[in-house]
């Protein structure tokens, strides 16, 4: 199945819908999607994750690149120049890998197996602690 994402005049994902791949044009529904809904539609992968390819029968992610780096959501924005689908920037002072096209805190996430949440007063994250 195709996927496509339909974008507004600022280049931002209002909503992705599935295609047909046995339809009779070949275009995997991109026609009727024009003939019949209009705007501006962008094919998007659901198998892209971080610049990546997941494998959909095993779901793990291998080093194949994904198709416009990420899946489309609502509310993401299509970058042309990078060819990329970016979600919404998280917090200010995040940034955005330019491989992944993903936002990155400015701090790694711990790896000490404990949950945290981004607290961006401080810039740091913040251990939740469940029950308190």
């Amino acid at each position: 199945m195709a996927h496509w994402a339909e974008l507004d005049s600022n280049n931002v994902v209002t909503r992705v819908l599935v295609g047909d791949n046995n339809d009779p044009a070949g275009d995997e529904g991109y026609q009727w999607l024009l003939d019949n809904l209009g705007g501006t539609w962008v094919k998007t992968s659901y198998n892209a994750i971080g610049g990546k390819r997941r494998n959909p029968e095993t779901n793990e992610i291998t080093e194949e690149a994904g198709f416009r780096k990420n899946y489309a959501g609502i509310g993401y924005t299509f970058d042309a120049g990078r060819d990329a689908f970016i979600p919404p920037k998280p917090f200010n002072s995040w940034n955005l890998n330019e491989d992944t096209c993903l936002w990155e805190a400015p701090t790694p996430y711990p790896a000490d197996g404990k949950m945290y949440r981004w607290d961006e007063d401080t810039t740091a994250w913040v251990e939740v602690v469940l029950g308190e």
